[in-house]
């Protein structure tokens, strides 16, 4: 019988399992994973170059043919139509279904053990092309980072890989997609662990290292180019206070980016039917692009006409050339855009598209950094240089928006390829890190998530965290009492236990009460009293507790909030246990010394 394309694909697979199998006995672990890690990096890379070549062959089709009908005046529309097409290709291929923005592989990472679905492989490469490329006010990074952790998730659990291994090779999928996308391998590594990764040893940085190089040479080769081009002779100590101020601005602005965000998401969610949600936010989208247009798309052909000196091409386009003052026409033109930028974007992802909010924080970062260039040489207070502080400004808006200063650095300074503006950019990310930190505890990736309850104080909590259960460090033996039992069983009790703790449970199991030695230790000494007081005498009904299914930050919170040692636990108001702080502390502390041992 002639084989079918299904029993190819089935031995294929099989095959391709017996190869891994005889690969994971006969090769060391760690060279096994450096292995994993370059297929995790080439994957990775070739998906972030499928969708970019896709992005730019929509834009060129689309632009063309609005061009041929003699209908070009009508592109500010095709924002709506890219949302539409995205909304029916979820609704058709992916059953409605289809989760967006890097604060769901975070909640992945730290609550369903780095497992990220396959789909999500192809259903954000078709979306975000589509919006993207139809002129949407997004950016491919969120997308590509979704389908590169996806990519390093799957081939884990191909090789049937542990929960740490996996968020590793996830992480280097993400990496990967970082690297490709922006050609820039070193800022990949460091976005992994400054916004996905729990702390590690240092031999995960050669996996990251080999999966983000591996992707941005095949990205190279795939699609050549550099993003932006930078010529500068350096910077100068008189701009030094400019620079602070920069600094102060991005953090402000990117605390308004998080915000307005956020708000945003929450009122388009209040919209259940999708179409309905689609068409309201894509036509005040398409109508902010018609007065805006600088807002179509990812917003980089701005920032490259800024590089180049041809600042006032952005009023050709707009209703802003009018006036004859241009100088005070740009400066008016450009706030607005930074203003409206952030809500551009998320109209383009809440109403239905599929996008990220990196790219628009270097847009709106280049456009600040030009914008007080501008109004200090409009002032007549000095002359800087423009180019130094768009760049500048593109790296404190991304740090202060994503909370991760040093990708901020390292991807300005490699997508320009000038590193002379180190201790400039070293100023204005920390400035506007802090600011935005300050402001709002949360990036833009995870205040959803703290909304929600989920939030980690340190990075070794959010590894103890995804490692243990609540319920596995509930203590149950403990001696529970009765309201209407003597004083004298308690005392007979006390031989057979060495707590010094007592819960106090009725008929229905409720916890009414508990009882400390060191609280009746004046009555225990008077035996005169053991037959007439009762343990509903002598209780205390005033207690802190717990329900069994509380996120365990919680619960280290409540410890240090109320400065207590052991907690009782309950499920649904029935005794359930205790726990307590000195054992959670023990656990975290074997679990933390094997993570260290394993070098992983």
């Amino acid at each position: 019988m002639k084989p079918t394309r299904r029993h190819i694909k089935l031995y294929s697979r099989l095959l391709g399992k017996k190869i891994l199998s005889y690969l994971k006995l006969r090769i060391e672990y760690k060279t096994f994973l450096i292995i994993a890690s370059l297929c995790v990096g080439i994957f990775s890379g070739l998906a972030a170059s499928i969708l970019k070549n896709t992005v730019h062959f929509i834009q060129n089709e689309t632009h063309t043919l609005f061009n041929n009908l003699g209908i070009q005046y009508l592109l500010p529309i095709t924002p709506l139509i890219g949302i539409l097409l995205s909304i029916l290709i979820v609704k058709v291929m992916f059953d409605g279904k289809i989760v967006k923005g890097l604060s769901n592989i975070i909640y992945s990472i730290i609550r369903k053990k780095s497992d990220i679905p396959r789909r999500k492989i192809l259903s954000h490469l078709l979306t975000s092309g589509i919006t993207v490329g139809m002129g949407g006010s997004a950016g491919l990074e969120a997308p590509i980072v979704i389908i590169g952790a996806s990519i390093g998730s799957n081939v884990a659990k191909e090789l049937k890989l542990n929960y740490k291994t996996r968020t590793l090779l996830l992480a280097c999928g993400s990496a990967a997609g970082i690297s490709a996308i922006f050609n820039s391998p070193i800022a990949g590594v460091i976005f992994a662990f400054e916004v996905l990764l729990p702390e590690i040893t240092v031999y995960s940085f050669i996996p990251l290292l080999i999966a983000s190089a591996s992707s941005a040479v095949l990205s190279k080769m795939l699609y050549s180019g550099q993003l932006f081009y930078l010529v500068t002779e350096g910077w100068h100590l008189y701009a030094i206070p400019f620079y602070i101020l920069l600094g102060i601005i991005c953090g402000f602005v990117s605390l308004y980016m998080i915000r307005t965000s956020h708000y945003i998401e929450n009122v388009l969610n209040n919209y259940n039917k999708p179409i309905r949600k689609a068409i309201i936010g894509g036509l005040v989208l398409c109508t902010m692009i018609l007065l805006l247009p600088p807002l179509f798309g990812e917003g980089y052909t701005t920032v490259i006409n800024l590089l180049a000196g041809r600042q006032n091409e952005l009023l050709d386009s707009s209703i802003y050339r009018i006036f004859n003052n241009k100088e005070l026409a740009l400066l008016v033109f450009i706030a607005i855009i930074i203003l409206t930028k952030v809500v551009a974007t998320a109209l383009t992802i809440g109403s239905g598209g599929n996008g990220g909010i990196i790219a628009p924080s270097l847009f709106t970062g280049a456009l600040t950094g030009f914008f007080l260039a501008q109004v200090v040489s409009y002032l007549g207070i000095s002359e800087l240089n423009r180019a130094n502080f768009i760049v500048v400004g593109m790296a404190g808006i991304l740090s202060g928006v994503i909370h991760a200063p040093l990708t901020g650095i390292f991807l300005i300074a490699e997508i320009t390829g000038v590193y002379v503006l180190i201790v400039p950019l070293m100023i204005v990310v920390a400035l506007s890190f802090f600011i935005s930190k300050h402001f709002n505890q949360n990036s833009i990736y995870t205040t959803s998530l703290a909304e929600k309850g989920i939030q980690f104080r340190s990075k070794r909590e959010y590894f103890f965290t995804q490692e243990i259960k609540l319920e596995d460090l509930i203590e149950t033996d403990f001696i529970t009492l009765n309201p209407n039992m003597t004083l004298r069983i308690i005392m007979e009790k006390l031989t057979h236990t060495r707590r010094n703790l007592f819960p106090v449970i009725d008929e229905k199991e409720q916890l009414v009460g508990i009882i400390t030695l060191d609280e009746i230790r004046e009555i225990i000494l008077d035996k005169e009293a053991y037959d007439f007081i009762l343990v509903g005498d002598i209780m205390s009904q005033y207690f802190d507790s717990i329900e069994i299914n509380t996120e365990f930050i919680e619960v280290m919170e409540y410890f240090e909030e109320k400065n207590i040692w052991n907690l009782p636990v309950t499920d649904g108001g029935k005794y359930v246990g205790f726990l307590s702080k000195s054992n959670i502390f023990q656990r975290y502390s074997t679990l933390w010394t094997k993570q260290q041992n394993e070098g992983i």
